[in-house]
């Protein structure tokens, strides 16, 4: 038995090579840690949300309510799905499958730990930018498709935030590129190694976070789901696992955004003693508890407020930042 598997794992390396195996299982693993990851987000917001409001959350199902979201994610599995007669079917079908695969992409070149890191490409932030963007495209596709008038202007608000808000948030983590002289994420960590960037950008910081919560269209920032005049937006028409997988994609998203706020200014892997995986997701999942305490305690932002802020503050505010920077790394170097 023990030579059977041992002849097939070398014929599956012969075959893939060995990087193409990796990436392989890699995937696998992330597609798992996705799923159990969402979970774990929506019980958590529930509790969160609960304690905010002064009340206790979901209990009823499991110890502390921790069975809700898989008796939520079991009755959303039997769902029908359900396809609009106007809608364009091709496309309303694409959507949801374009929104929830790139992000399985970034759990490539994410480095969890000094050696937990499925593949260190020399351009992975790049990489992760690159992705993020078909995200976009794939909730224009969703909204158009829906043929319906409240996931069309849902899916432009999210169009025309996302571009906004994309530009802070290069601008931050350029910042941190020209001073750790290199765009993989492996070597920002590295170059954290004394101290976090978060001690020398925090302006760069400070965007990054803003434009992320942007990005994932999270309270106050919600403007393309707003229920109280678009009816949830871009996914009005969506229903069973095809809604799942656009709540899947953004929860992801929300890991996602975190993972790379960790690199780039908080150390990554890095803590006071002890370094390892388990402080990148200490790390990240303290921030992304912030990000749902944000959601509970601001208001949504009108439309105009939304995009004002991005192209009259945050941009011009992330140029200055990036020009001083580069400035001062000219003139120490």
């Amino acid at each position: 038995m023990i030579t059977t598997l041992s002849k097939t794992w070398q014929a599956l390396l012969d075959f893939f090579g060995p990087l193409a195996l990796v990436l392989v299982i890699g995937l696998v693993i992330a597609l798992t840690y996705v799923q159990i990851n969402a979970l774990f987000l929506v019980w958590l917001e529930r509790k969160v949300a609960g304690h905010i409001q002064l009340r206790i959350g979901p209990k009823e199902v499991g110890p502390f309510g921790v069975l809700q979201t898989i008796v939520d994610g079991v009755k959303l599995l039997g769902k029908e799905l359900i396809t609009p007669r106007p809608a364009s079917w091709l496309l309303f079908v694409l959507s949801p499958i374009l929104v929830f695969t790139p992000v399985l992409v970034p759990f490539v070149v994410l480095p969890f730990g000094e050696n937990l890191q499925v593949h260190d490409l020399n351009v992975g932030l790049l990489l992760i930018f690159a992705f993020a963007g078909l995200n976009v495209l794939a909730i224009l596709m969703g909204g158009w498709a829906s043929n319906n008038k409240y996931a069309l202007l849902g899916a432009i608000r999210s169009v025309a935030q996302n571009v906004a808000y994309e530009i802070p948030l290069l601008l931050s983590a350029m910042s941190v590129v020209i001073m750790a002289n290199s765009l993989s994420l492996r070597a920002i960590v590295d170059a954290q190694e004394g101290l976090w960037f978060v001690f020398v950008q925090p302006v760069a910081a400070i965007l990054y976070l803003v434009g992320a919560t942007a990005e994932t269209n999270r309270a106050p920032f919600d403007i393309p789901e707003a229920e109280s005049e678009l009816v949830a937006g871009f996914h009005t028409e969506y229903s069973g696992m095809r809604f799942g997988l656009f709540f899947l994609a953004e929860y992801t998203n929300m890991f996602i955004v975190a993972s790379v706020a960790t690199t780039l200014f908080f150390g990554g892997w890095r803590g006071p003693i002890a370094d390892g995986p388990w402080w990148f997701l200490a790390k990240v999942y303290l921030l992304i508890f912030g990000v749902i305490w944000v959601r509970w305690t601001f208001p949504r932002l009108r439309f105009d407020q939304l995009m004002n802020l991005a192209w009259k503050f945050l941009i011009p505010i992330g140029l200055v930042n990036l020009l001083v920077t580069a400035l001062v790394l000219k003139l120490v170097r």
